[in-house]
């Protein structure tokens, strides 16, 4: 029988979800998402669950950010309940929850820091990090440690786009059509990934995994205008006034960098995207994920579609077992983790 495990599904762990309906800045998104049960209603994730045979869930935090709902102690605390739900429904449900990401809060580096510690201690596979910090980038120095203790601890790194709706031109006041969120994640998430590969992350910590939403988002397709932008034409271009426009030197040529992050499936169970991002990242850096519950059936469409998609593609057996389960078992692994550095 075939193995999934979902490597990106979110939920509202029971007692964060109830703090969560005590907050009027909360307000906005449980007006949208407390009908869409699965997401904090486990008897109704189960039963959608049960519909797939060998399917299991590695568990993430939903959105929103912590940061965009609370500051200061009510960001931490927020931040431990949500890892502490998590850490209790994986342990109460082994058998569907192999493991989870935890979340943060980059508000207070120190807690974020300390949090890092302890959600360590209590089983976090790594940490779901948003692609900015209320419109910080995070390239900034300020949230290094963050990523020099995560490299450190061996852990590994959840990276979830966030945009409201922005205007999409300068004469309006906010994008129409919700194209914000159809093209403007993507764009998030790619433009969070060239920042990080630019500030030299991989050069400080080559080991990092970080794994990327909706298949490494803009990245797999306009992989030939990385090599031409950022490698080929770089000598021959004017520089800009502002030299801090340019990128800065790297070990390596841009486009290495970029092959060195994870990507998963959820793509809404489009066959030749995940063809496109298959064929960029290769076998053993793609993760089965679907984005579970988001979708007008409470995740079996996500599900069922992605599992279809990777069907049409007709990959080796092989192949298939390191996508469907292999891969993030062997990231999440805590027994193949080098020794801690203390």
């Amino acid at each position: 029988m075939p193995e999934f495990i979902d490597a990106w599904t979110h939920i509202f762990p029971p007692s964060y979800f109830e703090r969560l309906q005590t907050m009027a800045s909360a307000a906005g998104p449980l007006r949208r998402w407390m009908e869409l049960k699965p997401l904090y209603d486990l008897d109704q994730r189960f039963r959608l669950m049960d519909g797939f045979s060998g399917y299991r869930q590695l568990l993430t935090p939903s959105m929103p950010p912590i940061e965009d709902l609370a500051d200061g102690a009510l960001a931490t605390s927020l931040m431990r309940l949500m890892n502490d739900g998590l850490a209790d429904l994986v342990q109460r449900h082994p058998d569907r929850f192999p493991g989870f990401a935890a979340a943060l809060s980059l508000h207070d580096i120190d807690e974020a820091l300390a949090e890092i510690a302890r959600a360590d201690s209590i089983g976090a596979a790594g940490f779901q990090l948003c692609t900015h910090v209320r419109g910080i980038p995070l390239d900034d120095p300020r949230f290094a440690p963050v990523f020099d203790e995560i490299a450190k601890r061996d852990l590994v790194i959840w990276l979830h786009p966030v945009r409201g709706p922005l205007p999409d031109y300068p004469t309006e006041s906010k994008s129409r059509y919700e194209i914000w969120w159809c093209f403007g994640w993507p764009y998030d998430s790619s433009v969070a990934m060239a920042r990080l590969v630019f500030s030299g992350l991989f050069d400080r910590h080559p080991n990092l995994r970080i794994i990327t939403h909706h298949m490494g988002a803009m990245i797999p397709y306009f992989a030939g205008r990385i090599t031409q932008g950022w490698g080929l034409e770089m000598g021959s271009r004017t520089p800009p006034a502002d030299s801090d426009l340019l990128p800065k030197p790297l070990k390596k040529p841009a486009e290495d960098y970029f092959h060195m992050f994870f990507a998963d499936t959820a793509l809404s169970g489009a066959v030749g995207a995940t063809r496109c991002g298959l064929d960029y990242f290769g076998a053993d850096k793609v993760l089965f994920a679907s984005d579970f519950p988001f979708d007008s059936e409470g995740g079996s469409y996500l599900v069922r579609e992605t599992i279809n998609a990777l069907n049409a593609l007709e990959l080796s057996e092989a192949f298939r077992r390191k996508i469907d389960s292999g891969n993030v078992l062997r990231l999440i692994d805590r027994r193949a983790r080098s020794p801690l550095t203390v």
